[in-house]
Protein backbone atom coordinates (compact mmCIF):
# COMPACT_ATOMS: atom_id res chain seq x y z
CA UNK A 1 0.00 0.00 0.00
CA UNK A 2 1.47 3.35 -0.69
CA UNK A 3 2.55 5.10 2.04
CA UNK A 4 -0.38 8.44 2.47
CA UNK A 5 -1.08 9.77 5.54
CA UNK A 6 -4.39 11.31 6.56
CA UNK A 7 -7.00 12.06 9.28
CA UNK A 8 -8.04 9.43 11.48
CA UNK A 9 -11.83 9.80 11.83
CA UNK A 10 -13.84 6.51 12.02
CA UNK A 11 -16.12 6.13 14.95
CA UNK A 12 -16.34 1.96 15.74
CA UNK A 13 -16.36 0.03 19.00
CA UNK A 14 -15.44 -3.99 18.54
CA UNK A 15 -16.55 -6.31 21.63
CA UNK A 16 -15.15 -9.57 21.99
CA UNK A 17 -17.28 -10.23 25.09
CA UNK A 18 -16.84 -12.58 27.90
CA UNK A 19 -19.34 -15.10 26.35
CA UNK A 20 -17.31 -15.98 23.34
CA UNK A 21 -19.87 -13.46 21.49
CA UNK A 22 -18.48 -10.70 18.97
CA UNK A 23 -19.95 -7.38 18.26
CA UNK A 24 -19.30 -4.49 15.82
CA UNK A 25 -20.57 -1.06 16.73
CA UNK A 26 -20.42 1.79 14.01
CA UNK A 27 -21.05 5.20 15.32
CA UNK A 28 -20.45 9.13 14.82
CA UNK A 29 -19.24 10.00 18.07
CA UNK A 30 -15.81 10.80 18.90
CA UNK A 31 -14.84 9.12 22.66
CA UNK A 32 -15.37 12.06 24.64
CA UNK A 33 -18.06 12.92 27.16
CA UNK A 34 -19.43 16.23 24.93
CA UNK A 35 -20.46 14.39 21.64
CA UNK A 36 -22.07 11.39 23.68
CA UNK A 37 -24.43 14.02 25.92
CA UNK A 38 -26.09 17.09 23.88
CA UNK A 39 -24.67 16.30 20.15
CA UNK A 40 -27.04 14.68 17.58
CA UNK A 41 -25.59 11.10 16.74
CA UNK A 42 -25.84 7.83 15.24
CA UNK A 43 -25.49 4.58 16.26
CA UNK A 44 -25.82 0.78 14.24
CA UNK A 45 -25.13 -2.81 15.91
CA UNK A 46 -24.54 -5.71 14.52
CA UNK A 47 -26.33 -8.70 15.98
CA UNK A 48 -24.04 -10.74 18.42
CA UNK A 49 -21.38 -12.71 16.34
CA UNK A 50 -20.70 -16.18 17.52
CA UNK A 51 -17.70 -17.72 17.94
CA UNK A 52 -17.55 -20.44 15.09
CA UNK A 53 -15.79 -21.85 12.65
CA UNK A 54 -16.59 -21.07 9.06
CA UNK A 55 -14.74 -22.56 6.26
CA UNK A 56 -13.55 -19.99 3.52
CA UNK A 57 -16.29 -19.72 0.76
CA UNK A 58 -15.31 -20.51 -3.13
CA UNK A 59 -17.19 -18.02 -4.48
CA UNK A 60 -17.68 -14.24 -4.39
CA UNK A 61 -19.99 -13.79 -1.07
CA UNK A 62 -22.50 -10.78 -2.00
CA UNK A 63 -22.35 -7.47 -1.25
CA UNK A 64 -24.97 -7.28 1.94
CA UNK A 65 -24.29 -10.49 3.05
CA UNK A 66 -22.43 -11.08 6.65
CA UNK A 67 -19.42 -13.24 4.99
CA UNK A 68 -18.26 -9.90 2.67
CA UNK A 69 -19.15 -7.41 5.19
CA UNK A 70 -16.68 -9.51 7.72
CA UNK A 71 -14.19 -9.23 4.36
CA UNK A 72 -14.55 -5.88 4.00
CA UNK A 73 -13.93 -5.34 7.71
CA UNK A 74 -10.79 -7.06 7.76
CA UNK A 75 -9.62 -6.02 4.71
CA UNK A 76 -10.49 -2.00 6.71
CA UNK A 77 -8.34 -3.52 10.17
CA UNK A 78 -5.35 -4.69 7.91
CA UNK A 79 -5.06 -0.80 6.52
CA UNK A 80 -3.27 0.23 10.22
CA UNK A 81 -1.29 -2.66 9.92
CA UNK A 82 0.80 -1.52 6.65
CA UNK A 83 3.66 0.33 8.60
CA UNK A 84 3.40 -1.45 12.20
CA UNK A 85 1.30 -4.12 13.60
CA UNK A 86 -1.43 -2.11 15.44
CA UNK A 87 -4.68 -4.89 14.76
CA UNK A 88 -2.99 -8.31 13.59
CA UNK A 89 -4.36 -9.41 16.91
CA UNK A 90 -7.90 -7.88 16.56
CA UNK A 91 -8.36 -9.68 13.11
CA UNK A 92 -7.02 -12.74 14.12
CA UNK A 93 -9.82 -12.88 16.85
CA UNK A 94 -12.30 -11.38 14.80
CA UNK A 95 -11.61 -14.39 11.60
CA UNK A 96 -12.95 -17.21 14.14
CA UNK A 97 -16.61 -15.48 14.44
CA UNK A 98 -19.57 -16.01 11.99
CA UNK A 99 -20.87 -12.78 10.44
CA UNK A 100 -23.74 -14.35 8.91
CA UNK A 101 -26.30 -12.75 10.98
CA UNK A 102 -25.53 -9.08 9.29
CA UNK A 103 -26.98 -7.65 6.86
CA UNK A 104 -25.85 -4.49 5.70
CA UNK A 105 -23.30 -3.17 3.39
CA UNK A 106 -19.63 -2.10 4.80
CA UNK A 107 -18.56 1.71 3.15
CA UNK A 108 -15.22 2.36 4.43
CA UNK A 109 -12.17 4.27 3.50
CA UNK A 110 -8.59 3.61 4.09
CA UNK A 111 -5.40 6.44 3.01
CA UNK A 112 -4.87 4.91 -0.26
CA UNK A 113 -4.35 5.00 -4.06
CA UNK A 114 -6.67 2.54 -5.60
CA UNK A 115 -7.73 2.11 -8.90
CA UNK A 116 -11.35 2.58 -10.04
CA UNK A 117 -11.26 -0.75 -11.74
CA UNK A 118 -9.55 -2.97 -9.17
CA UNK A 119 -10.16 -6.62 -8.46
CA UNK A 120 -14.28 -6.97 -8.09
CA UNK A 121 -13.56 -9.57 -4.97
CA UNK A 122 -11.22 -7.28 -3.26
CA UNK A 123 -12.59 -4.49 -0.93
CA UNK A 124 -13.27 -1.38 -2.64
CA UNK A 125 -12.70 2.17 -0.62
CA UNK A 126 -13.98 5.69 -0.36
CA UNK A 127 -16.51 6.74 -3.36
CA UNK A 128 -14.86 3.60 -5.83
CA UNK A 129 -16.73 1.77 -2.95
CA UNK A 130 -19.64 2.97 -2.36
CA UNK A 131 -20.58 3.14 -6.28
CA UNK A 132 -19.98 -0.89 -6.13
CA UNK A 133 -22.13 -1.01 -3.32
CA UNK A 134 -25.09 1.45 -5.18
CA UNK A 135 -24.82 -0.74 -8.35
CA UNK A 136 -26.37 -3.79 -6.76
CA UNK A 137 -29.05 -1.89 -4.78
CA UNK A 138 -32.31 -1.95 -6.09
CA UNK A 139 -34.56 1.66 -6.11
CA UNK A 140 -38.27 2.36 -6.75
CA UNK A 141 -37.88 6.00 -7.29
CA UNK A 142 -39.62 7.84 -9.62
CA UNK A 143 -38.26 11.59 -8.67
CA UNK A 144 -35.53 10.59 -6.35
CA UNK A 145 -34.08 12.95 -3.81
CA UNK A 146 -30.74 12.35 -1.86
CA UNK A 147 -30.13 14.06 0.99
CA UNK A 148 -26.84 14.61 2.45
CA UNK A 149 -26.61 15.56 6.07
CA UNK A 150 -23.20 16.11 7.52
CA UNK A 151 -21.45 17.82 10.20
CA UNK A 152 -18.35 19.35 8.09
CA UNK A 153 -17.94 20.57 4.58
CA UNK A 154 -14.20 20.48 3.50
CA UNK A 155 -12.66 22.69 0.51
CA UNK A 156 -14.56 20.53 -2.58
CA UNK A 157 -13.24 23.43 -5.00
CA UNK A 158 -14.09 26.61 -6.72
CA UNK A 159 -16.19 24.92 -9.19
CA UNK A 160 -18.33 22.32 -8.61
CA UNK A 161 -17.02 19.61 -10.49
CA UNK A 162 -16.00 17.21 -7.65
CA UNK A 163 -19.41 17.29 -6.26
CA UNK A 164 -21.31 16.85 -9.59
CA UNK A 165 -18.96 14.40 -11.50
CA UNK A 166 -17.65 12.28 -8.56
CA UNK A 167 -19.81 12.41 -5.16
CA UNK A 168 -23.42 12.85 -6.47
CA UNK A 169 -22.60 10.66 -9.79
CA UNK A 170 -21.27 7.86 -7.41
CA UNK A 171 -24.42 8.06 -5.18
CA UNK A 172 -26.99 8.19 -8.34
CA UNK A 173 -25.55 4.78 -9.36
CA UNK A 174 -28.63 2.21 -8.39
CA UNK A 175 -28.98 -1.47 -9.97
CA UNK A 176 -32.28 -0.30 -11.38
CA UNK A 177 -32.94 0.41 -14.89
CA UNK A 178 -33.68 4.04 -14.34
CA UNK A 179 -33.24 6.95 -16.20
CA UNK A 180 -34.17 9.77 -13.10
CA UNK A 181 -31.68 12.11 -12.24
CA UNK A 182 -32.06 12.18 -8.31
CA UNK A 183 -32.54 16.30 -7.15
CA UNK A 184 -30.02 16.49 -4.06
CA UNK A 185 -30.24 18.53 -0.54
CA UNK A 186 -27.35 19.15 1.76
CA UNK A 187 -28.48 20.04 5.77
CA UNK A 188 -26.43 21.60 7.32
CA UNK A 189 -27.38 23.85 10.44
CA UNK A 190 -27.13 27.89 10.58
CA UNK A 191 -25.66 29.77 12.90
CA UNK A 192 -28.87 30.67 14.28
CA UNK A 193 -29.34 26.92 15.08
CA UNK A 194 -26.33 26.65 16.36
CA UNK A 195 -27.23 29.76 18.58
CA UNK A 196 -30.05 27.97 19.64
CA UNK A 197 -29.05 24.52 20.25
CA UNK A 198 -28.79 22.74 23.99
CA UNK A 199 -24.57 24.09 24.06
CA UNK A 200 -25.33 27.22 22.07
CA UNK A 201 -22.04 28.42 20.57
CA UNK A 202 -20.31 25.50 22.48
CA UNK A 203 -22.25 23.14 19.75
CA UNK A 204 -20.16 24.84 16.74
CA UNK A 205 -16.98 23.54 17.96
CA UNK A 206 -18.01 20.08 16.30
CA UNK A 207 -19.75 21.59 13.07
CA UNK A 208 -17.51 22.78 9.89
CA UNK A 209 -17.15 24.85 7.26
CA UNK A 210 -15.62 28.16 5.83
CA UNK A 211 -17.00 30.90 4.42
CA UNK A 212 -14.42 33.54 4.35
CA UNK A 213 -12.07 33.82 1.57
CA UNK A 214 -12.76 34.54 -2.14
CA UNK A 215 -12.67 30.51 -3.00
CA UNK A 216 -14.46 29.83 0.04
CA UNK A 217 -17.49 32.12 -1.34
CA UNK A 218 -17.21 30.70 -4.43
CA UNK A 219 -17.81 26.96 -3.27
CA UNK A 220 -20.47 28.96 -0.98
CA UNK A 221 -22.34 30.22 -3.64
CA UNK A 222 -22.58 26.53 -6.10
CA UNK A 223 -23.64 24.84 -2.60
CA UNK A 224 -26.15 27.42 -1.60
CA UNK A 225 -29.25 26.07 -3.50
CA UNK A 226 -28.86 22.78 -1.98
CA UNK A 227 -28.55 23.63 1.80
CA UNK A 228 -31.72 22.86 4.16
CA UNK A 229 -32.14 23.59 7.77
CA UNK A 230 -31.31 21.32 10.61
CA UNK A 231 -33.75 22.54 12.53
CA UNK A 232 -36.42 23.58 10.92
CA UNK A 233 -37.45 27.15 12.64
CA UNK A 234 -37.57 29.01 9.95
CA UNK A 235 -40.88 27.00 7.64
CA UNK A 236 -42.20 29.04 5.27
CA UNK A 237 -45.50 30.21 5.11
CA UNK A 238 -46.38 28.01 2.39
CA UNK A 239 -45.37 25.38 4.29
CA UNK A 240 -47.36 26.29 7.38
CA UNK A 241 -50.36 26.28 5.05
CA UNK A 242 -53.23 23.71 5.55
CA UNK A 243 -52.71 22.12 2.16
CA UNK A 244 -48.98 21.42 2.92
CA UNK A 245 -47.42 18.10 4.32
CA UNK A 246 -47.89 17.65 8.01
CA UNK A 247 -44.42 18.10 9.69
CA UNK A 248 -42.66 15.22 11.05
CA UNK A 249 -40.53 16.00 14.14
CA UNK A 250 -37.13 13.89 14.59
CA UNK A 251 -37.05 15.53 18.31
CA UNK A 252 -33.55 16.45 17.42
CA UNK A 253 -33.51 19.76 16.28
CA UNK A 254 -32.03 21.31 19.81
CA UNK A 255 -29.17 18.65 19.98
CA UNK A 256 -26.79 20.22 17.03
CA UNK A 257 -25.73 17.53 14.48
CA UNK A 258 -22.77 15.36 14.92
CA UNK A 259 -24.41 12.54 13.15
CA UNK A 260 -24.16 11.93 9.36
CA UNK A 261 -26.16 10.30 6.90
CA UNK A 262 -26.60 10.34 3.54
CA UNK A 263 -30.31 8.63 2.37
CA UNK A 264 -31.92 8.42 -1.01
CA UNK A 265 -35.36 8.81 -1.21
CA UNK A 266 -38.21 7.99 -4.02
CA UNK A 267 -39.52 11.20 -4.33
CA UNK A 268 -40.44 14.73 -2.55
CA UNK A 269 -42.92 13.61 -0.17
CA UNK A 270 -39.99 11.42 1.49
CA UNK A 271 -42.22 9.07 2.68
CA UNK A 272 -40.31 6.33 1.66
CA UNK A 273 -36.54 5.50 1.20
CA UNK A 274 -34.14 3.52 -1.32
CA UNK A 275 -31.18 3.31 1.11
CA UNK A 276 -29.40 4.87 4.00
CA UNK A 277 -25.79 5.18 4.90
CA UNK A 278 -24.95 6.00 8.48
CA UNK A 279 -21.10 7.16 8.41
CA UNK A 280 -18.09 9.04 10.06
CA UNK A 281 -17.69 10.60 6.36
CA UNK A 282 -18.91 14.28 6.11
CA UNK A 283 -18.29 16.52 2.55
CA UNK A 284 -14.94 15.83 1.87
CA UNK A 285 -12.32 15.00 -0.91
CA UNK A 286 -10.42 13.59 1.98
CA UNK A 287 -13.16 11.36 2.81
CA UNK A 288 -14.99 9.82 -0.05
CA UNK A 289 -11.36 10.53 -2.34
CA UNK A 290 -10.35 12.77 -5.59
CA UNK A 291 -11.64 12.04 -8.84
CA UNK A 292 -10.18 9.74 -10.60
CA UNK A 293 -6.45 10.48 -12.09
CA UNK A 294 -5.79 9.42 -15.77
CA UNK A 295 -4.35 6.24 -14.81
CA UNK A 296 -8.20 5.56 -13.29
CA UNK A 297 -6.16 5.87 -9.49
CA UNK A 298 -8.26 7.35 -6.87
CA UNK A 299 -6.60 9.37 -3.67
CA UNK A 300 -8.19 8.87 -0.42
CA UNK A 301 -6.76 10.74 2.59
CA UNK A 302 -8.98 9.62 5.67
CA UNK A 303 -10.29 7.34 7.54
CA UNK A 304 -13.66 6.67 7.62
CA UNK A 305 -16.30 4.13 8.69
CA UNK A 306 -20.27 3.61 7.66
CA UNK A 307 -23.04 0.66 7.11
CA UNK A 308 -25.34 1.13 4.40
CA UNK A 309 -28.52 -0.69 4.16
CA UNK A 310 -31.79 -1.03 2.06
CA UNK A 311 -35.38 -2.65 2.20
CA UNK A 312 -34.54 -5.89 0.36
CA UNK A 313 -31.54 -6.64 2.29
CA UNK A 314 -32.51 -6.12 6.03
CA UNK A 315 -36.48 -7.56 4.86
CA UNK A 316 -34.78 -10.22 3.16
CA UNK A 317 -37.76 -10.07 0.62
CA UNK A 318 -38.10 -7.77 -2.83
CA UNK A 319 -41.27 -7.06 -1.87
CA UNK A 320 -40.23 -4.71 1.46
CA UNK A 321 -40.37 -1.30 1.75
CA UNK A 322 -38.18 1.09 3.95
CA UNK A 323 -39.72 4.37 5.95
CA UNK A 324 -38.71 6.97 7.88
CA UNK A 325 -39.37 7.14 11.05
CA UNK A 326 -39.44 9.68 13.76
CA UNK A 327 -38.83 9.56 17.76
CA UNK A 328 -39.18 5.55 17.10
CA UNK A 329 -37.19 2.99 15.36
CA UNK A 330 -39.98 0.96 14.38
CA UNK A 331 -42.74 2.26 12.06
CA UNK A 332 -45.76 3.43 13.50
CA UNK A 333 -48.41 1.60 11.82
CA UNK A 334 -49.09 -2.05 12.41
CA UNK A 335 -50.13 -3.31 8.56
CA UNK A 336 -48.81 -2.18 5.79
CA UNK A 337 -51.79 -1.43 3.27
CA UNK A 338 -50.23 -2.07 -0.05
CA UNK A 339 -50.38 -5.41 -1.37
CA UNK A 340 -47.24 -5.52 -3.03
CA UNK A 341 -45.44 -5.14 0.07
CA UNK A 342 -44.23 -8.22 2.29
CA UNK A 343 -42.47 -6.33 4.81
CA UNK A 344 -41.94 -2.39 6.03
CA UNK A 345 -38.49 -1.53 7.61
CA UNK A 346 -37.87 1.92 9.59
CA UNK A 347 -35.18 3.58 9.30
CA UNK A 348 -34.95 6.09 12.37
CA UNK A 349 -34.39 10.19 11.00
CA UNK A 350 -32.08 12.81 12.81
CA UNK A 351 -33.83 15.82 11.43
CA UNK A 352 -37.26 16.88 10.87
CA UNK A 353 -39.42 16.54 7.45
CA UNK A 354 -40.15 18.23 4.88
CA UNK A 355 -36.73 20.03 4.69
CA UNK A 356 -36.25 23.86 5.11
CA UNK A 357 -34.64 26.07 2.28
CA UNK A 358 -31.96 28.13 3.24
CA UNK A 359 -33.23 32.10 2.90
CA UNK A 360 -31.38 34.24 0.52
CA UNK A 361 -29.54 36.19 3.47
CA UNK A 362 -28.60 32.88 5.12
CA UNK A 363 -25.57 31.03 5.28
CA UNK A 364 -24.27 27.80 6.74
CA UNK A 365 -22.27 28.05 10.35
CA UNK A 366 -18.87 28.93 10.06
CA UNK A 367 -16.66 27.97 13.65
CA UNK A 368 -13.68 30.46 11.61
CA UNK A 369 -16.17 33.44 12.00
CA UNK A 370 -16.81 35.89 14.65
CA UNK A 371 -20.57 36.34 15.85
CA UNK A 372 -21.27 39.20 18.02
CA UNK A 373 -25.28 38.24 18.77
CA UNK A 374 -25.40 35.95 21.70
CA UNK A 375 -26.45 32.62 21.97
CA UNK A 376 -29.36 31.68 24.08
CA UNK A 377 -27.07 31.36 27.20
CA UNK A 378 -25.99 35.05 26.61
CA UNK A 379 -22.37 34.25 25.34
CA UNK A 380 -20.69 35.81 22.14
CA UNK A 381 -18.74 33.99 19.84
CA UNK A 382 -15.07 35.43 18.97
CA UNK A 383 -12.50 33.71 17.07
CA UNK A 384 -8.91 35.03 18.06
CA UNK A 385 -5.63 35.11 15.93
Amino acid sequence: MPEIFGTHHSKMLILLRYDDFAQVIIHTANMIEFDWTNMTQGVWRSPLLPKRYMPASLISDPIGSGAKFKQDLLSYLRAYDSRRTICKPLIAALSQHDFSEIRAALVASVPTKQGVESDPDATAFGWPGLKRVLALVPVVSKDPEIVVQISSIATLGANDKWLNKTLFKTMATSRSNTTSKPKYHIVFPTADEIRESLNGYRSGGAVHTKIQTATQQKQLQYLRPFFRHWAGDEATASQASATAPARREAGRKRAAPHIKTYTRFTDSTKTVIDWMLITSANLSKQAWGDPASASGDVRISSYEIGVLVWPELLAGTPKAKMVPTFKTDMPTFEREEDAAVDAVVGARMPYDLPLVPYARDEDPWCATKSYDEPDWMGVVYQVHG
